[in-house]
């Protein structure tokens, strides 16, 4: 099959699925928040899909998560649609008080960071539920999910039940994964608002 020219890049896992996902409902000028910025690459992706008329807010509790994310925004200019808040994701809506169109978490613990600092169930779903009221009609929240570490799981099937129990009138819940990867790879809930 002939390569695709532009910005496709494949779709091998559920990072690459989320960004596709962000490319066709995030537009210049948007808001949008990326609920943990871990290393900051979805923030900083977020950032060149709002362009400088948009805001990107950046969620995290570990310093080196927010550091990590300033200076990779910085080199790429971006700095000036970023506000970065040192809280976790269940205070989003302490933070963001308009409509967003895209509201990102990417869950599990920083990459290169400390493995027993993880995202759990008791902060993650009253972040989703924030998420769900800010978002606008035909806003998306993406929510890519590991069960392979410990108490990955038990986030997993919360944030799986939380998704199912959605008003079907309100909203479109889909669950995507790869069948033909191990079943502990990450996946995506993704959660569109009807408008």
């Amino acid at each position: 099959m002939p390569k695709r020219e532009g910005k496709y890049r494949g779709l091998r896992g559920a990072v690459a699925l989320s960004h596709f996902f962000l490319r066709e409902r995030v537009r210049p000028g948007d808001r949008v928040v990326d609920a943990t910025c871990g290393n900051g690459h979805d923030t900083l992706f977020l950032a060149g899909l709002v362009g400088p008329a948009g805001k990107v807010w950046g969620f995290d509790i570990q310093d080196d998560a927010l550091a990590a994310t300033r200076v990779l925004l910085d080199e790429a200019g971006c700095l000036d649609r970023l506000e970065l808040v040192a809280a976790g994701h269940e205070c989003l809506s302490d933070h963001v008080t308009e409509p967003v169109q895209a509201v990102v978490f990417n869950l599990g613990y920083l990459p290169g960071g400390d493995k027993t600092r993880i995202t759990r169930p008791d902060n993650t779903l009253p972040a989703l539920e924030q998420a769900a009221q800010l978002l606008q009609p035909g806003g998306i929240i993406i929510v890519v999910l590991y069960s392979g570490h410990p108490g990955g799981a038990e986030e997993c099937r919360a944030v799986d039940e939380w998704g199912a129990a959605l008003s079907p009138e309100l909203f479109n819940v889909w669950r995507s994964c790869q069948p033909n990867c191990p079943p502990t790879a990450p996946y995506l809930i993704l959660v569109e608002k009807r408008g």
